[in-house]
């Protein structure tokens, strides 16, 4: 049943609208050796400056490659744009380095402290150091694919034209949308994890002695022994995000807003305190393992299938306000069980994950969307049915000895060899000029 701007979409068929957000690619990889240890080469010079290219940079550490595209208005663009700049990326590597295609480190050293922290300006390397001492050095370590999404502004306008009794004006608009959205995302991202997950164990040295993970699981990265900052977000409203956050900063859980990373993030003003009053203009969706079955981390499949679910978010009934710290504080802890599962063990919520992929089938085929959703769908349908089908389960039987470091070593020296023969990397990078995202998609498209 759609929501009542659902059936306004549906109505005035812009149904199509709603697949069509526009998508951005964040994709994280640690820079190691042929042996699989963190490698001790500097920065690629052949990329540019770290600190003023934002589309090749670092994350927490010198070695943690962060690749992003500029956004996309379809999935398979922002594949190609994230395929040039891997490519870039790796064509660059001193030799021998390799990108690790695995979600969960390389085996990291003893003594930590022999692992850099990103050379990212003075502001935010104090920030990092600061971040270390509080969660230690093996928290920053998981890599990840991140989406960033934003809706069309056709569906914008269409609400705002139709519905100018429940909203003051357009940045109301966007603000009630993303936060649908925001709450979908997080309601259902223990389902994310079941199908995505792909971090079954960590390599020697992640975890402080005696407190090792006690099975391999679906995802390490997206359990609470991940990444990040233990502290969850009100989603209620934008409003309440901000404050949310403000009063952890106050309470001196958070050391900044930045350090704010929950599995889903509102993003716009830079300044957040003024964040309610500009509007969001997009989602950073932090909930995606790295692929290790793609040489750039995500597959355009995994794509299609986001954007199917923030249009059947966009388009169904919506929480109530005081429905939604209790839906999504239960949602957060169905995801803790589904990541710390065995990930050949069929998942808890089985039966309540396939009537989720009925519906979405029924959604895609209603929106009449094309067959390759189709089979998508019947792809993923097959993951919940058969667990032993799903990329941590997948992951496990290259397991030797504890360590996936044979298994990621063939896969990253296979990826390197096959971009080094096939494709010619974009050089724009290399007299350090600064692009802006109109420019770059340009140079990428020649």
């Amino acid at each position: 049943m759609f929501s009542r701007i659902g059936q306004l979409i549906f109505d005035n068929e812009a149904i199509a609208k709603t697949s069509n957000f526009t998508m951005g690619l964040e994709i994280e990889m640690q820079r190691v050796d042929e042996m699989g240890q963190i490698s001790q080469e500097p920065y690629p010079a052949g990329i540019g400056d770290e600190k003023t290219n934002p589309w090749l940079t670092n994350d927490y550490l010198e070695t943690m490659s962060e690749m992003v595209t500029p956004s996309a208005k379809h999935a398979l663009d922002a594949m190609h744009y994230l395929y040039v700049i891997n490519n870039t990326l790796r064509s660059a590597l001193a030799p021998g380095e390799l990108l690790w295609p695995l979600s969960m480190p390389p085996k990291l050293p003893k003594d930590k402290t022999q692992l850099q922290i990103a050379k990212r300006g003075s502001k935010m390397e104090a920030y990092l150091k600061e971040w270390t001492k509080r969660h230690g050095y093996s928290e920053g370590t998981p890599c990840g694919a991140h989406i960033n999404l934003s809706i069309d502004k056709q569906v914008i306008q269409l609400v705002l034209d139709k519905c100018g009794d429940q909203f003051a004006n357009e940045v109301a608009v966007r603000n009630y949308l993303y936060a649908v959205l925001a709450q979908g995302f997080v309601r259902y991202r223990w389902f994310i994890t079941y199908l995505f997950g792909a971090s079954p164990i960590a390599e020697e040295n992640y975890f402080a002695p005696g407190h090792e993970m006690p099975h391999p699981v679906r995802s390490i990265r997206q359990s609470s022994r991940g990444f990040g900052t233990k502290f969850t977000g009100d989603y209620t409203n934008v409003q309440r995000y901000v404050d949310r956050i403000e009063e952890g900063v106050k309470q001196g859980i958070l050391t900044s807003d930045y350090e704010f990373h929950d599995s889903v993030r509102f993003k716009g003003n830079k300044n957040l305190k003024q964040l309610p009053k500009t509007g969001v203009e997009y989602l950073e969706l932090r909930m995606l393992d790295l692929d290790p079955s793609s040489s750039v981390g995500v597959r355009t499949g995994t794509l299609r299938f986001i954007r199917l679910l923030a249009s059947y978010f966009i388009t169904h009934p919506a929480l109530k306000d005081d429905e939604v710290n209790p839906v999504l504080t239960l949602a957060n802890q169905m995801n803790e069980v589904v990541a710390e599962e065995l990930p050949t063990d069929p998942c808890h919520y089985q039966a309540k994950a396939l009537a989720v992929i009925k519906h979405l089938e029924r959604y895609a085929n209603q929106i009449q969307l094309g067959p390759e959703y189709s089979e998508i769908l019947e792809d993923l349908e097959d993951r919940i049915i058969n667990p032993v089908t799903t990329p941590s389960a997948k992951l496990l039987k290259y397991v030797q000895d504890n360590s996936l470091t044979a298994y990621a070593l063939r896969r990253a020296k296979r990826y390197q060899e096959a971009a080094l023969e096939t494709i010619h990397p974009f050089k724009g990078f290399e007299d350090g000029k600064t692009y802006t995202a109109d420019e770059l998609r340009a140079a990428l498209a020649r």
